[in-house]
């Protein structure tokens, strides 16, 4: 990811009905892109669209029922409505309740163009791991020119900052990707003398980042079921938490959480209270402590 991901942008969102839930085309100030996103039951009025008979990227996205897991597909197309009219009669696109699209105000993305958005944009949804990617097959980088490549590029590191703001957060960057050892966000730590544990964090953005190598209960043992007892199961599923010849987990990489309390339940494999558990590495300072220092000192702490 270049610089420019943590400057500041001018993003607008136009919604065409009205509502949240409806069709809404998003843009980024001074980029060719032009994002539409809509609900599944609204592609009979997408497909009207003339944006949708461009060459474009395309995302699919839903959820799994069991798991609560995201799901997306990911394609592109000379003529995306043409596309999207057929994946509706699909069975295998059950999962699909949210249509995404990327085509160019200025028409210049090439079929070319969007075969290697496509294929770089699977290998870092993959990379990145936040949701399940549905693609059978994931088609070979077509090479560009320099210049097109360098174009390319940047058009994705645009995509990736626009879908978060509409609520598609599978493009995220981890957190190799957005800090690094020398980040001016305390490290946190979490020790229970009891079970044997330690943990590691760091909050970036709105994320609660458990880093890889961190400790945590290798079973939920909270008194009754918990919703993140189901997170902690999932976590061990798909492999990010690993049980060691000791019988405690450990982390296999950095991990994300949407809150302090979400990241250390599942370190203690029970309800837990984070803003009091995290403590800055090193001191007696909670979480909460810390944040309202920000608070309380807003201008000294705005970067």
């Amino acid at each position: 990811m270049n610089n420019d991901m943590t400057s500041g942008r001018s993003i607008r969102l136009f919604l065409i009905d009205g509502s949240p839930n409806g069709i809404i085309i998003s843009e980024i100030g001074n980029w060719s892109g032009h994002v539409i996103s809509a609900p599944r039951s609204k592609l009979f009025e997408l497909i009207k669209w003339e944006e949708l008979r461009r060459t474009g990227v395309y995302f699919l996205i839903g959820s799994d029922p069991e798991t609560g897991r995201i799901s997306v597909y990911i394609g592109e197309s000379d003529e995306v409505g043409k596309r999207l009219k057929g994946h509706n009669l699909s069975d295998s696109k059950h999962f699909w309740e949210r249509t995404c699209l990327v085509t160019s105000k200025d028409h210049n993305l090439t079929k070319a163009h969007v075969r290697y958005l496509e294929s770089r944009l699977i290998q870092i949804a993959k990379n990145e791991n936040r949701a399940d990617i549905v693609n059978a097959t994931a088609p070979e980088w077509i090479r560009l020119p320099e210049a097109d490549t360098s174009d390319m590029e940047y058009f994705i590191n645009q995509i990736r900052l626009i879908l978060p703001v509409l609520g598609l957060s599978f493009l995220r960057p981890r957190l190799s990707e957005i800090t690094n050892k020398s980040t001016t966000e305390p490290l946190f730590e979490l020790v229970s003398q009891k079970h044997r544990l330690k943990a590691e964090a760091r909050e970036v953005s709105d994320e609660f980042f458990i880093l890889k190598g961190s400790q945590a209960q290798s079973k939920w043992i909270g008194v009754r079921e918990h919703g993140y007892a189901r997170l902690h199961r999932q976590l061990l599923e798909e492999g990010k938490l690993e049980v060691q010849e000791n019988g405690i987990a450990q982390f296999t990489e950095d991990v994300p959480f949407s809150s302090p309390s979400a990241a250390s339940a599942v370190v203690v494999g029970r309800a837990d209270n984070g803003r009091k558990s995290w403590r800055i590495k090193g001191s007696r300072k909670t979480y909460a402590d810390w944040h309202t220092e920000l608070i309380s000192n807003p201008t000294e702490n705005r970067s």
